[in-house]
């Protein structure tokens, strides 16, 4: 991918991206077959692959800058001065204009950038969503105090009036001096509050605090690979731990299969409750519970678990109860191949029977990895 921010050592997020990308591809298969080798899968199916650029649905802007001359990005890696990334190859056209428009919108509306080391200023952080799904966007003002309301709503008809896309639009307080993303009070300047996104299909209701994965066209990939993977066991109940907005549960729900869809973010689970709703489907049930708790409440599992943990991965309470429930196959959807790696390990009763994994973030290290666990003890 040619990149003139990482050309000239500016942003240095993609650390990959000099690379030709199916070179990127080859390298991280050869590296996951590595780390996963002990494991001893049955199947190790081709990778999904991305597009090189405008994959992305999320941006997450540091506002920088003065108020008469604001910038929307990050403080670049060589020097710390603000660098502007409204026109990062990874976003959507649209998406990069909405950001140049709304870089010199805060400046014409007169709203200070928060500086961090003087303690001034009202906006931190500019957060964009994208719907795959007819374009529509989610706009989040991220803001040191609701001082900075008036300004923003004043100036909001005519963003409003020029970006008929964004369908979205809050402001979160978040006062406290430290590297946190948002706070915890969500004020909303539009009648909508959330996106619908479609994924083969199947409605997502994307709210301002809800995870969502970050590239829509190997997110739909990946939750239709666990689909099918689910409907050839064909499980007469399982469980979806970690279930975010109900990405797993939704599609692999079937007048067959009753799914119990597990998390411990009410938002995200009122998101996935109306998504069900509007599918019609009756034999899926979601709860705001901690999965872990929720595993040890339990007597019995169902016949199938599928888990997509954070990062940290499952962790040793709740390996230890999925070993002792003992379901006949757990699917295993992860952001972080290393902590899979350890879990999976701690699940002995269980062979690999396949994996395969989702280029969900090019020009990087990372990667989307999906197990599919059978147990033989």
């Amino acid at each position: 991918m040619q990149c003139e921010f990482f050309t000239q050592q500016l942003c240095t997020s993609c650390t990959n991206c000099a690379q030709p990308y199916q070179q990127q591809v080859s390298a991280k298969d050869a590296e996951l077959k590595t780390l996963l080798a002990e494991l001893n899968p049955e199947q190790w199916l081709s990778p999904v692959t991305s597009s090189e650029t405008r994959f992305r649905n999320k941006a997450k802007m540091v506002v920088l800058g003065a108020a008469h001359a604001p910038i929307l990005g990050i403080e670049n890696t060589l020097n710390g001065e603000p660098l502007s990334l409204t026109h990062c190859p990874l976003y959507p056209q649209d998406m990069q204009d909405l950001l140049a428009y709304l870089q010199n919108w805060i400046r014409t509306s007169g709203i200070p950038p928060y500086n961090k080391i003087k303690k001034k200023g009202e906006l931190k952080f500019i957060l964009l969503t994208r719907s795959e799904h007819g374009g529509k966007f989610m706009l989040r003002f991220v803001a040191r105090s609701k001082e900075v309301l008036p300004r923003i709503t004043n100036n909001l008809p005519r963003l409003l009036e020029d970006f008929l896309a964004i369908e979205v639009v809050s402001v979160n307080i978040q006062p406290v001096h430290m590297a946190r993303l948002e706070g915890d009070e969500e004020i909303f300047l539009t009648e909508q509050e959330y996106l619908i996104e479609r994924f083969n299909d199947v409605p997502l209701v994307i709210r301002p605090k809800s995870f969502f994965q970050t590239n829509p066209k190997v997110a739909q990939a990946l939750y239709a690979t666990a689909r099918d993977w689910v409907r050839e066991i064909a499980p007469s109940k399982m469980w979806d731990l970690f279930c975010g907005v109900g990405g797993f549960a939704l599609h692999c729900s079937t007048p067959t299969t009753e799914v119990i869809g597990i998390e411990i973010e009410p938002e995200a689970i009122a998101s996935a409750k109306r998504s069900a709703q509007e599918m019609g489907i009756d034999n899926l049930s979601f709860a705001a519970l901690d999965s872990a708790q929720f595993s040890h409440s339990q007597n019995s599992a169902p016949d199938l678990v599928l888990v997509n943990p954070p990062r940290r991965g499952l962790g040793s309470s709740l390996t230890v109860q999925l070993e002792a429930l003992a379901p006949k196959h757990i699917v295993y959807s992860s952001c972080n191949p290393h902590t899979m790696n350890e879990d999976v390990t701690n699940l002995p009763s269980y062979k690999v029977v396949k994996v395969q994994w989702f280029d969900m973030f090019p020009h990087t290290n990372h990667a989307e990895v999906l197990a599919l666990l059978e147990r033989v003890s």
